[in-house]
């Protein structure tokens, strides 16, 4: 492993937390946050704020219209 640096870490940040990047990538940033304290501080405020935004997101479609989605996906699905 080697350590990416600060830029990289914060430049990747919001896809490690969301895990969308590659596993040699995942472990580079990881190993860089367990080493650099003001990336740490970074970490921390953008996980609270992503679990917070994720807690306000719990709001569902109501029934009608989620049932008109599925049945003009499976109009496509269909024809395809």
């Amino acid at each position: 492993m080697t350590d990416c640096g600060c830029e990289r870490a914060r430049a990747d940040l919001e896809e490690y937390l969301r895990n969308e990047i590659c596993k040699t990538e995942q472990s580079d940033i990881r190993e860089h946050l367990e080493n650099c304290p003001a990336c740490q501080d970074e970490a921390h405020v953008a996980r609270t704020l992503t679990e917070a935004v994720q807690r306000a997101c719990h709001e569902q479609a109501p029934e009608q219209v989620r049932l008109q989605v599925l049945a003009r996906l499976r109009e496509v699905q269909a024809a395809h």
